[in-house]
């Protein structure tokens, strides 16, 4: 179910959700994160960050593959320059290749703070790539985000971040927008695409409360700005210059976690969610909690940037 809130600015149209959401893959994720569509495969790849799995759908054939770790998974990403997936696992960043199962581990991001884990992260248009870091035991605020370009290159961008999603860009590239999950809040950054550098960050959206904690977040075509809420069990669409909320799609699980577009003509929304238990007992009445989801909406995503490094 999707219902459009309010009356939009001319710049930033309203879209419209198409269809109802369904369960494409009731996985019982503990944590589905980072989903990043392949247009080269035609398949979605996305992880159980604490079941510490890797799993690939492809919605044509209505093939599912997984992949099992001993160790955390955070995001995934597809490399340009040779075969395989860039993964960041619970301390390293590593190329993975599906169909034989070697693992190359390529560098270790965080020597020193061992209690940090790599959480969620994407690739830039120059196909660097992004991501945070975050230790969910330690109440100090100890994560960081860096920019990830090959080797052994890895860039501390922005630290004393505590738990935090993403990231996604504007449309230009001119603005980095990360979530701020313990804060409630999205946070937006001014950014030079060629130099990798960020201006301080400001307040882009404050959640209340009631609605939801900010998770996984990407633009579409039109540069709008969609953000899972985890809490809240929905999806919103915002205008990129305001935050304003312009569609607001109900899920039938209430961990939201996040959401990409893919598809044959990127028109999917894919949406992510998680069962891990929690003190509200409620969570064990969700019969889809932790499944994929998916809906057909009115505007098409961006493709997804591939690792160059």
């Amino acid at each position: 179910m999707a219902a459009v809130l309010q009356a939009t600015p001319q710049r930033y149209h309203a879209p419209t959700a198409l269809t109802e959401v369904r369960s494409v893959w009731s996985a019982q994720a503990l944590r589905g994160a980072g989903a990043v569509w392949s247009a080269r495969e035609g398949a979605l790849y996305w992880v159980d960050t604490a079941g510490r799995q890797l799993h690939r759908f492809d919605p044509v054939h209505k093939l599912r593959d997984s992949w099992s770790f001993g160790e955390d998974i955070g995001a995934v990403a597809e490399c340009s320059r040779q075969a395989g997936l860039l993964l960041a696992l619970r301390r390293d960043l590593a190329i993975f290749d599906p169909e034989t199962g070697r693992l190359q581990r390529l560098h270790l991001a965080e020597s020193a703070h061992p209690g940090n884990r790599l959480g969620d992260g994407h690739c830039d248009a120059q196909g660097h790539f992004w991501f945070s870091t975050h230790n969910a035991g330690n109440p100090t605020p100890t994560g960081a985000l860096y920019r990830y370009t090959g080797g052994s290159q890895c860039t501390r961008i922005h630290s004393g971040l505590a738990s935090s999603h993403g990231p996604a860009w504007s449309h230009d590239q001119r603005t980095l927008f990360l979530a701020d999950a313990a804060q409630r809040r999205v946070l937006a950054y001014d950014m030079d695409a060629d130099r990798g550098t960020l201006s301080p960050a400001r307040t882009w959206l404050q959640l209340a409360r009631h609605e939801g904690s900010p998770q996984g977040l990407c633009t579409d075509a039109a540069g709008r700005i969609w953000l899972a809420r985890a809490g809240a069990g929905c999806v919103s669409c915002h205008a990129p210059d305001t935050g304003e909320e312009l569609l607001r799609i109900r899920v039938p699980a209430s961990q939201v976690t996040g959401c990409t577009f893919g598809g044959r003509d990127l028109r999917t929304l894919f949406i992510t969610s998680a069962c891990q238990p929690a003190a509200d007992a409620s969570l064990f009445n969700e019969p889809l909690a932790g499944a994929l989801f998916a809906v057909e909406v009115s505007s098409p995503g961006l493709p997804a940037h591939m690792f160059v490094g």
